[in-house]
């Protein structure tokens, strides 16, 4: 039987990564897919690990041989999703997790849409954005003052995902994102809260600080 992909969107600061990590580690034949950048390495990444990194030239070549499933430019950095390991893995079983934004996740659905299965991750509230990225320490003033604006473009996506889950506390949106997975791997629905309402406040939150 064929994988399932999982598609994860969030805005940055909303603690996606390490989400995807711990739920990783928690559940055998889940993979997260390793995505192509140009982005220059952060100290704590890893080759491989983290991404692939590539010049410029390289991933221009890539695209130019069909090799990506979706490719993206943020921040003026590229971001490609491997075609041919996904789809390896989706046959032979495994589900797949992809890391990217609504643009990608809808580009997702629309090439794939009976293996697709997309999850937008919610902050507590829209300031907790802004307090995560300051206390990552990585970005200057501008850049997280563009970050926050994209966030809330990233929002008001929220209605075009399956479901929507709230990092408020890491243990409770790691076990919430356990049973989506196995819900959906036994043939069923989870059946969450509906968290729209939620997520509506957030966006006039957000607006507000804008």
């Amino acid at each position: 039987m064929a994988g399932t992909l999982f598609i994860i969107a969030a805005p940055s600061g909303t603690g996606k990564t390490s989400l995807v990590r711990a739920l990783c580690e928690s559940i055998p034949n889940l993979l997260v897919s390793i995505s192509c950048t140009t982005r220059a390495k952060r100290p704590d990444e890893q080759e491989g690990v983290d991404y692939y990194f590539v010049d410029n030239k390289t991933f221009d070549e890539m695209v130019d041989r069909g090799q990506f499933l979706e490719y993206k430019e943020v921040f003026g950095n590229r971001y490609g999703t491997p075609l041919q390991w996904v789809e390896q893995q989706l046959q032979s079983g495994n589900d797949i997790i992809l890391e990217i934004d609504w643009q990608g996740a809808r580009d997702m659905r629309a090439m794939m849409p009976d293996k697709t299965v997309g999850i937008f991750i919610l902050p507590p509230a829209f300031a907790t954005l802004e307090e995560r990225l300051r206390g990552r320490a990585q970005d200057d003033e501008t850049t997280i003052r563009r970050r926050m604006q994209d966030a809330l473009e990233e929002l008001s996506h929220f209605d075009e995902f399956d479901y929507l889950v709230i990092n408020d506390e890491f243990p409770s949106a790691l076990a919430e994102l356990r049973s989506i997975i196995e819900a959906r791997r036994a043939g069923g629905q989870y059946n969450g809260p509906d968290r729209r309402e939620f997520a509506a406040r957030l966006m006039a939150e957000g607006a507000k600080i804008q």
